[in-house]
């Protein structure tokens, strides 16, 4: 069957809002998140839980690891992000990190427990 959900990886999508409110911001408390930094380099990852993070600065290329053709649009598995970007990056999502503006950024990974509203 065509809709078999084992190629997982092809759905998983970087969510990125750009220049999010102050109250946003501090709504999620992004300043007692812990900070990760990096130089300009090229990064294999792996997400193994959900994270959401705030550059501070830097420039990102995520290239996402993905069964796709040649043929289908390379903007699906290309997603550019920056300083003032808030991201959120999927669990169980592999990608290729190409940093050209080193790295500051606030993170959270979100715990196994779901914590969504109700």
């Amino acid at each position: 069957m065509a809709n078999s959900s084992s190629s997982n990886s092809s759905s998983l999508r970087i969510i990125v809002e750009n220049n999010p409110s102050e109250a946003k911001l501090s709504e999620l408390n992004i300043k007692c998140w812990p900070k990760w930094g990096c130089s300009p380099g090229k990064y294999q990852l792996k997400f193994d839980a959900e994270e959401t993070c705030y550059l501070v600065r830097g420039k990102v290329k995520a290239y996402l690891k993905g069964s796709k053709s040649k043929s289908e649009s390379e903007s699906e598995f290309l997603v550019e992000f920056g300083a003032g970007d808030l991201v959120v990056i999927p669990k169980g999502l592999s990608c290729t990190w190409d940093v050209s503006v080193a790295v500051d950024k606030y993170y959270k990974f979100e715990s196994s427990s779901s914590s969504s509203s109700s």
